[in-house]
């Protein structure tokens, strides 16, 4: 398909904004489960914001062949999603008369270096996730949203900077016709 004008699309699974969105679906889930009432409604908002960062990376990727547009647009949407989230966790947070980690505290170090290593997963953070109190698991939650909303950040600038040099669906079809024409010619 490369050689046509719907350009290879999809990969999400290497991008580092997926990867780390999983973390923290993961982790929200876990979260929810430990220190919320299943019959609390935060409960179900929690795991579906994080699930909507996740899945509208997937869907953005997968739609970018044939529409930059839609892919810009489920970005953000992802991005504004674990945005909610982060809000959630910082409710619960100051609701539980807990200490926000101001970023550039020990412990937000700490869990930021965590995100530096090859083949970060759940598994890098689950000791942490599993044993600590509500109040440090949301703030290792809250580091790991930070991460993955700069690398949406990041992933949005590049879509745009994209889409300026290279154009929409409509750019390349007409490309792509005109230059299928011009090979028809007769010489």
């Amino acid at each position: 398909m490369s050689s046509g004008f719907i350009p290879a699309h999809g990969g999400y699974q290497d991008l580092v904004s997926y990867q780390k969105s999983v973390i923290v679906y993961d982790v929200t889930v876990r979260f929810c489960d430990r220190f919320l009432s299943k019959f609390d409604r935060t409960v179900d908002q929690m795991i579906q914001a994080a699930r909507s960062g996740k899945q509208n990376i997937i869907e953005g990727s997968m739609a970018s062949g044939t529409s930059k547009e839609t892919e810009i647009k489920l970005t953000n949407v992802a991005r504004a999603s674990l945005e909610e989230l982060l809000e959630d966790y910082r409710d619960y947070i100051r609701n539980q008369d807990g200490q926000l980690w101001d970023k550039g505290s020990e412990q937000a170090l700490y869990v930021r270096g965590l995100g530096r290593k090859n083949g970060e997963s759940y598994q890098t953070y689950r000791r942490f996730v599993e044993t600590r109190d509500g109040i440090v698991v949301a703030n290792i939650a809250v580091c790991l949203v930070h991460q993955t909303n700069y690398m949406l950040d990041r992933q949005i600038r590049q879509l745009e900077q994209a889409f300026l040099s290279e154009g929409g669906l409509r750019e390349r079809m007409y490309r792509a016709r005109t230059d299928a024409r011009g090979r028809q010619r007769p010489k």
